[in-house]
Parts: structure tokens; sequence; C-alpha cells
């Protein structure tokens, strides 16, 4: 199998400029326009009165997302002008754990862990629901030498945090969006009068993008070969064209390099190994992030004092 062509990504990175705006527009969501108020929570709980909160899962499943539980607290008090709770981990994002298992200890004014809850829990559940969807598929495919790429079938505005939770589950990350990697698939085929006047069109405008094209039949892969194109996504495939495809391909590796082959479209847990087996180095799946449930986590005050 060929090497990944994708960045190594560290799991724990999450850009903080992104993760305070992300978290101030869910905060607001749920409070209304800054600072907000809970009224609920504003009219029966003291300011002063601090307690004690475990973040539990309710769910055996992969947790990720937990880096932004701090980043809630932290403008939540400063909303609410009370100190910031204090996060004691359990666990890491990429942790497999059990269901009861506690994941994190806050502690701090009660009013803040009550108002930040909902938020953090949205956040970090979505996120660990990501993460387990992506474990099974790695699980799944381990020792066949093919991993499991996300895709850009995200949730508006949570892309960074989806594929950040992918990685923490054991998948890679494709592209980031339209900017870094070109993808000729066949509507640009057909706009541009051909692949290989596609391919040649991105490399005059955009000659230091990866170009990736996207073939359907054998005929357009050994076209998009002969473009020069050295990622092909063979798409919608059944296992016998796919695994034809993938030994004419592996065939003129000898002329034209080293070629990254990736089945995508309607790919299923029970076929990942079979699919794997072509000889394919990557499976791309949309469901990763547009069809994960959440993970169930709760947020337990388990003790509070005046």
């Amino acid at each position: 199998m060929s090497s990944s062509p994708f960045p190594a990504l560290s799991v724990g990175t999450l850009d903080p400029a992104w993760l305070a705006a992300l978290v101030g527009r869910a905060l607001d969501e749920d409070l209304g326009a800054a600072p907000g108020r809970d009224v609920t929570t504003q009219a029966t709980i003291p300011a002063e009165q601090h307690g004690l909160a475990h973040l539990v899962a309710r769910a055996e499943g992969v947790v990720a997302g937990l880096v932004v539980v701090p980043e809630v607290l932290a403008q939540t008090a400063g909303r609410l002008e009370v100190p910031v709770p204090t996060v004691r981990m359990r666990v890491e994002d990429g942790a497999a754990v059990a269901r009861g298992e506690v994941l994190a200890e806050l502690e701090g004014p009660v009013q803040a862990l009550l108002v930040a809850e909902r938020t953090l829990l949205n956040l970090a559940s979505r996120a660990s629901g990501v993460a387990t969807h992506a474990r099974r598929w790695a699980v799944a495919l381990a020792g066949t030498g093919a991993t499991v790429l996300d895709t850009r079938k995200t949730t508006p505005g949570l892309r960074a945090l989806e594929k950040y939770a992918v990685r923490c589950g054991g998948g890679e990350n494709k592209r980031m969006g339209l900017y870094d990697v070109a993808m000729v698939k066949d509507n640009h085929v057909a706009a541009a009068g051909g692949t290989a006047a596609a391919v040649a069109a991105v490399r005059d405008r955009f000659p230091e993008v990866e170009i990736q094209v996207e073939a359907d039949t054998a005929a357009q892969a050994m076209e998009a070969l002969d473009a020069g194109a050295r990622f092909l996504l063979l798409d919608n495939m059944p296992t016998p064209l796919l695994r034809e495809v993938v030994a004419a391909v592996r065939a003129r590796e000898a002329e034209t390099g080293p070629v990254l082959l990736e089945a995508t479209g309607t790919l299923t847990l029970d076929r990942a190994v079979e699919v794997a087996e072509t000889g394919v180095d990557h499976l791309s799946v949309g469901g990763l992030t547009h069809s994960s449930p959440i993970l169930d986590l709760a947020l337990d005050l388990v003790g509070s004092r005046a």
C-alpha cells in the first residue's frame, strides 16, 4: 500500500481562536447575546454557591471534544462574572470509555457549572459520537493496510471539531475544504470538456495543489492516469470491478509512479474488509460525520456548598 498523503495532524490540535469563537456562538444560542442570562439558574442558585460535578459517559464509546470543556467554563464564568471552575480530566480525547465512567471533575461556582452544562455536553457528545463511529471503522480495517477517511459532509460550523473527532477515533482527515485539494468530479469533467482538460486547467490555475480525479469506470480511471492524476477516487464500484481497476492501475505504476486509490460511495462496515482487500489505500466514509449518533454524556452535580 502507498503511504498516506494527508498531513500528520496531532489529535490534540484545535485552533484556539476557532474554538473560542465556536464556544461564543454556542453560548449565544443558549443564553442570548453576550453576556446573556439563564433565568432559571440565576434565580435559584446564589452566585457564591460552589459545587463539584462529574462529566460522565452514559454509554460506552470513544470520547472526543473534552478539549472544549475548559473553554466553555471560562467563557461562561466570564459572562456571569464568577470565578472560573477548575477541571480535572480523568481521561483524554481518544480514550475508549465504559458506561458510567467519570471523564472529568468540574469544581467551582454552581451557576457556571449549570449554565455551561448544555453547551459543553452538546459539543463533547457530538464529537464523541463521531470518534466512536470512526473507531469502529479503524478497528475493522486494522491489518488491511487501508485507512478510513472523512469527507466534507460535516455539520456547518463544526468541521474542525468533527474532523478532530475523526482523528481521535483513529481515522484520517482528507481535504479540509475546497481550497486545499483539487477534486475533479463528473460535473467538472462535463463542464471542462473532458478529464484531461479539467486536470490541465487546475494545473494551470493552481499548480501547487494536489489533484484528485473521480472515476466510475475502468476507462475513466485509465483516462485520469493518462491526464496525469496520481490520486483516484473509485466511486460506487462493486467489489469485482474495484478489484479489476485496482489491478489495472497497479500494473501501470512502473510507468506512472505510485498512485493512491480511494474507494468511495455507499460503503458500509460489513464491506470494509472486502473493499480494503481489493488493494485500495483508503476508504472514504461521509457517514463518519453526517450520520454519527451522539455519545450520551451527562453532567452530574455531586456536591455543593454555600
